[in-house]
């Protein structure tokens, strides 16, 4: 486990290491059953133009159909690059990373229905 953060009673998002892959890990901290849990797309700031530009790439997360009460659950993710799926060796997701100290310029925007079909927002801060 990388890192982890915990913003109300909904969900809790950490990043986890599976050999030399970063993935992000979504837990239902709830008694119930979540329902149709999305995760916007990231776009990631530009570091290659001087003083910035507009987004070149982005991430996108799978959408999660259920998640049960405590259960935890690794959310596929795609990096985007001018428009195009990129390959694995050009995954941006390391941007995400809390590194301790650092500022989190993104957020992790979150929505899901609860067991009373009313749907829910969490922001999470991350990266780097």
């Amino acid at each position: 486990m990388v890192t982890g953060n915990k913003i109300n009673d909904g969900l809790t998002a950490q990043f986890v290491e599976n050999g030399t892959n970063l993935h992000l890990e979504l837990t239902n901290a709830t008694d119930q059953t979540l329902k149709s849990i999305e995760v916007l797309t990231i776009f990631l700031k530009d570091q290659e133009t001087p003083g910035g530009g507009p987004s070149r790439a982005h991430i996108r997360f799978d959408a999660i159909q259920n998640l049960q009460a405590r259960e935890r659950v690794v959310v596929n993710h795609k990096t985007w690059i001018d428009g195009k799926p990129s390959d694995s060796d050009h995954d941006l997701i390391e941007r995400l990373r809390v590194i301790a100290g650092e500022l989190k310029p993104y957020v992790l925007d979150i929505s899901w229905q609860d067991a009373e079909e009313k749907t829910r927002f969490q922001r999470i801060p991350v990266g780097h």
